[in-house]
């Protein structure tokens, strides 16, 4: 049984900052991070350049990286989804080239599930159906070609594997396709990975066929093989994709979680390729329950969520990764004692950044001045830095704290918009928080504490819907005070190049241009003339702030020197030595209560501290500002 709510409360409130603390933060969280090589081929790609593409994949056909090739052909035919003339390109000027014909058969059985869409069998039009199986009819000869071309490689029968899944090729089909995977390479991941989706009881075997498959892999892979996970996918699909009676395979789903963490400890902390079968740890962790192993599991990913399986509980995999992250803490916290202490790591956590390379970058810029902006700021729970962008424009982004707020520990946004929320509310001006990566730009325009209108520029995306991107340009258009938001829906239509049309909209909306180095390192506003840090004040702090600080003055921070007034020196001497005397008096006289005569002490020792540390603080600002004189 779940403890009370009003005893779990206290719990989380006294524990959730302390357990997890060591995660990384959620604004470096990203969802399938290519390294430095495929980014830098996707973004060649973006702008019709298909030479750093095919120097890649021919790196790996040459050194028979196997793995590693399946992984960026996957990504670059993602890419020519949407965009496919740089692969048209590399093809009529490389009609031979078997890493173009790769590219080309992976991409036509991503367009034929793109068609189809990720919807079951029974929510998918028969029209629909149709033309994903024409679709796939037509990629036969271009993976065969594939194949052709470099006898050797082993991902065409990948995707072959892949198509026989979308196809309903029967089984004699598959054995073909999966005993030619198996002479190229028989410990191929992707291979296998393909085949046991065809096994499960969802498409063409059963859950039986499914488990023997996995453990057969892994019990004849070698040391350290991802195929040791291939039993947790098959738990996974079991238990989660498509469950079925608990009891004939509740021993072989506690194996499965047995040998993938066994695994997980022969990858070191934060392992990009440990990255997939980790996230579905993660997952079935805590569907078993075992809360600290799971949220090990979380410090083992460190910054590299992956879509799958968090793209099966909504249509945003990394908020879905966050949200489960922070309740698993929530969980930890409610499940650990007021008094007792929160449960230590098992493992260590991944390296901590506080923005891992290619995580999500943001600033905002308030149609305010930066005077205006820290006053509303004051108690929005997290630093800020700000610096004047015109006369009436604010850049503003948020600081990395070592230790951030409690109240903001356990939030899943990034630190900028979660303060936006916060300090428009109750004005009247717009500020428009950007967001950039590698891969994609994206933007939120908030009015009086609102989120009024948002959007995402992504390469590899098709264009957006005509209808919601017309309801944001007016959005934009009615907070900026622009009449014709046409050519705003022109920009927010447009593909291929978000950094560009990123600043192209700021341009349209006559605001104020970027900060340079947007996007390429955090902390850009600490070079411009005039930046200036909101440092975060407790909700006391601030409404002392809010009333003390002078309208069009950046108040100062929370920890800056104030000298004290005589007034306030004699008030408190004069305090302290009244209930000095009452507790004298209260724990000597016979007729007084030990509760008063407690109170009396208390509030003694209250102005003493307070008294001490005034007078602390007065003498090291004496003796800094000697030393500054001399």
């Amino acid at each position: 049984m779940r403890l009370p709510f009003l005893l779990t409360v206290p719990r989380v409130l006294r524990h959730s900052a302390a357990i997890g603390a060591d995660l990384p933060p959620d604004e470096a969280v990203s969802v399938d991070a290519p390294d430095p090589a495929l980014r830098a081929a996707l973004a060649s790609a973006a702008d019709g350049d298909h030479g750093p593409a095919r120097e890649l994949l021919a790196g790996t056909r040459e050194h028979t990286q196997w793995e590693l090739r399946d992984g960026y052909v996957s990504r670059l035919a993602e890419a020519a989804l949407h965009n496919p003339g740089w692969l048209d390109a590399w093809q009529a000027e490389h009609p031979e080239d078997p890493d173009a014909a790769l590219t080309r058969a992976d991409l036509r059985i991503h367009q034929a599930w793109e068609l189809r869409t990720a919807e079951g069998a029974g929510q998918v039009p028969p029209d629909r159906f149709r033309a994903f199986f024409a679709l796939l009819e037509d990629a036969v000869p271009v993976v065969g070609r594939a194949a052709g071309l470099n006898p050797a490689d082993p991902v065409p029968w990948r995707i072959a594997l892949t198509h026989a899944l979308g196809s309903q090729a029967p089984r004699e089909v598959f054995d073909g396709y999966w005993s030619q995977a198996l002479a190229r390479d028989p410990h191929h991941y992707g291979c296998h990975t393909a085949a046991l989706k065809y096994l499960s009881a969802k498409w063409h075997g059963s859950h039986a066929e499914m488990f023997d498959f996995a453990e057969r892999a892994a019990d004849t892979a070698p040391p350290g093989s991802k195929l040791h996970a291939l039993p947790l996918f098959a738990a996974l699909e079991y238990v989660v994709l498509s469950p079925g009676p608990d009891a004939p395979y509740t021993s072989r789903v506690a194996a499965a979680l047995t040998r993938a963490l066994d695994l997980s400890a022969a990858y070191g902390p934060g392992s990009q390729e440990a990255a997939g079968f980790r996230n579905c740890l993660a997952l079935m962790l805590l569907r078993a329950e075992r809360w600290e192993e799971a949220l090990d599991a979380f410090r083992g990913i460190g910054t590299h969520a992956t879509r799958f399986p968090w793209a099966y509980f909504g249509d945003d995999p990394r908020q879905e990764f966050l949200e489960t992250r922070s309740g698993t803490r929530i969980q930890l916290a409610s499940l650990t004692p007021f008094f007792g202490r929160p449960p230590q790591p098992r493992t260590a956590p991944a390296p901590a950044l506080v923005r891992a390379p290619g995580a999500p970058c943001a600033v905002a810029i308030a149609a305010a001045r930066p005077a205006d902006v820290a006053q509303a700021a004051l108690m929005c729970g997290v630093s800020l830095r700000t610096a004047p962008a015109t006369d009436t424009h604010t850049y503003i982004e948020a600081v990395a704290e070592a230790r951030p707020a409690k109240r903001s520990v356990l939030s899943t946004e990034d630190p900028l918009t979660t303060a936006a929320d916060n300090f428009t509310t109750g004005e009247k001006w717009p500020t428009l928080v950007l967001r950039r990566t590698p891969e994609r730009c994206g933007l939120t325009l908030f009015l009086k504490g609102r989120p009024l209108a948002a959007h995402e520029w992504n390469a590899t995306s098709p264009a957006p819907d005509h209808s919601a991107v017309t309801a944001t340009a007016e959005a934009l258009a009615r907070a900026f005070a622009l009449a014709d938001p046409r050519p705003l829906t022109h920009i927010l239509r447009s593909t291929g190049n978000p950094p560009r049309h990123q600043s192209d909209l700021l341009a349209a909306l006559a605001l104020p241009p970027l900060p340079p180095g947007f996007g390429d390192r955090p902390d850009v506003l600490d070079t411009l003339p005039g930046a200036r840090v909101l440092t975060r004040r407790g909700l006391l702090a601030g409404m002392r702030s809010a009333m003390t600080t002078q309208d069009g003055e950046h108040p100062a921070p929370p920890d800056a020197y104030r000298p004290r007034r005589p007034r306030w020196w004699l008030l408190r001497v004069l305090g302290l030595l009244l209930f000095s005397a009452a507790a004298v008096h209260g724990w000597a006289a016979p007729d007084i209560t030990p509760a008063l005569a407690t109170a009396y002490t208390l509030a003694a020792l209250s102005l003493a501290a307070g008294l001490t540390r005034a007078w602390r603080r007065r003498r090291a600002h004496a003796a800094t500002a000697t030393a500054a004189r001399k």
